[in-house]
């Protein structure tokens, strides 16, 4: 598979073009997951992607998975750094698919937001009504392998010594995690693109 080393713009730009080409369903949106360690920062990623899509008159909405997450009791009963339980226990994929995924996909009203971890309550948000030619935006870790609907998923990937450097220490329990996801799931050969982020202002993309 080819690697082109790219400019961040260059490379959002072609994610953009990638975005805007894929076929609109009937009445629905596309949905786009961008999948990384919170280290390799996909939320910035996607955020770079929505200007570009709204300038082609491409109404976006933005999600992020950490808003998808289980009450405390279910994601930390193996305890608060257990990173078994944050690789099966944390994300509530059911929930994404059920709010967001599903219904966008067929053009009715999209939940933004689900759970709020500070209070570790419901987040008390109104439904977005999303008509037909929107792209849902979905950023977050550990997002492949799980089933999630989408037209297209994009993975932010970083080499094992680039993620624990730039890991903060206050999250490197987590690290073993994401080792796991790399030998089970094997994200890079799942998605047609791979941006390689060990240096984030001189990424690559690696294309089919």
């Amino acid at each position: 598979m080819p690697i082109a080393p790219l400019t961040p713009d260059a490379l959002l730009d072609r994610l953009t073009e990638a975005v805007h080409a894929l076929p609109v369903p009937d009445e629905g949106s596309v949905r786009v997951l961008v999948d990384g360690a919170a280290a390799a920062r996909p939320d910035t990623w996607a955020d770079g992607l929505v200007d570009r899509l709204r300038a082609l008159s491409r109404p976006v909405l933005r999600v992020s998975a950490w808003d998808f997450l289980r009450p405390a009791s279910v994601r930390l009963e193996r305890g608060r750094t257990d990173p078994d339980a944050f690789y099966d226990d944390w994300l509530d994929a059911g929930a994404l698919v059920r709010e967001v995924l599903a219904p966008a996909l067929v053009g009715k009203p999209v939940l933004p937001r689900l759970w709020d971890v500070a209070t570790d309550r419901a987040v008390r948000v109104d439904r977005v009504p999303f008509g037909p030619g929107g792209v849902v935006l979905v950023d977050g870790p550990l997002l492949l392998g799980r089933g999630l609907p989408a037209e297209l998923e994009v993975h932010v990937a970083m080499s094992s010594a680039a993620l624990a450097r730039r890991t903060p220490d206050d999250e490197a329990w987590t690290l073993p995690a994401y080792a796991r996801y790399v030998e089970e799931v094997s994200p890079e050969n799942l998605v047609p693109f791979v941006v390689l982020a060990d240096h984030p202002d001189r990424p690559a993309l690696r294309t089919p």
